[in-house]
């Protein structure tokens, strides 16, 4: 049984996935937080890592999984462009899966959307809308600019060049071809998705609801076997789906 490592243990995620690994077929061997009652890190015989901690704890435990030669997964949401470059760099010696969202079926609505950004064009105007529970620390989620720059590249398109995050003030007509995202916060849901092509006649929407962290959790479970023995690099849950 593969010995694996959860940081950020202590969250709700890092709960989950301590909770569904045995039935992966895999051994939590260090549960690694920075709460009171948790281990630090992870020791020599550990395998793999899942990280479901705060993005600013990332760079460290990356390169460190670097050192060690073993496949990392990361599920933290809300990195910096600086700190991506310490997992591009880990990158460079190990595998490496990450992704905003683990789940099945938002990853085959990432396919959806972008399908229906190419067929409907940009005679339909493109809003995304998010809401997660009331302590999620970061805004827009991570799965909402996975699902933007998915209609973008349906378009054609890039995200930076086109995306707005929520709208204030007297802002005039919509600009056309704009791709808007705006981040709902509130009690305890664990996460809606929503993608309206709007046009002049109709209105299109396609729409994710999770109802359980088991979806995320297990799809990083079963990213993290996919990753050991492959070759080093960044990978998506598209690879592991099989859709790249």
């Amino acid at each position: 049984m593969m010995k694996i490592a959860i940081v950020g243990a202590a969250g709700r995620m890092g709960k989950k996935l301590i909770e569904l690994a045995k039935e992966a077929d895999l051994e939590v061997a260090y549960k690694v937080d920075v709460a009171e009652g948790y281990e630090k890190t992870w020791g020599a015989d550990c395998e793999g890592v899942i990280d479901f901690s705060y993005h600013v704890g990332v760079p460290a435990s990356v390169t460190k999984a670097a050192e060690q030669g073993i496949p990392y997964v990361i599920g933290t949401t809300g990195i910096t462009a600086e700190e991506q470059v310490a997992v591009d760099a880990a990158a460079t010696k190990i595998p490496v899966l990450q992704s905003g969202n683990y789940s099945l079926g938002v990853n085959l609505l990432l396919e959806l959307v972008k399908k229906a950004a190419t067929i409907l064009g940009p005679q339909y105007d493109v809003e995304v809308v998010e809401m997660h529970h009331k302590h999620k620390k970061d805004a827009p989620s991570g799965t909402a600019l996975m699902l933007a720059k998915s209609a973008a590249e349906g378009r054609g398109v890039t995200l930076d060049d086109k995306a707005v995050y929520g709208r204030h003030g007297d802002l005039g007509e919509r600009p056309a071809g704009e791709i808007a995202i705006h981040a709902l916060r509130g009690g305890s849901v664990v996460g809606d998705h929503t993608v309206m092509f709007a046009g002049d006649l109709e209105r299109v929407e396609i729409t994710h609801k999770a109802q359980d962290r088991a979806a995320f959790a297990a799809g990083a479970l079963q990213a993290l076997k996919w990753a050991k023995g492959k070759p080093a690099g960044i990978y998506t849950m598209r690879h592991v789906l099989g859709f790249d």
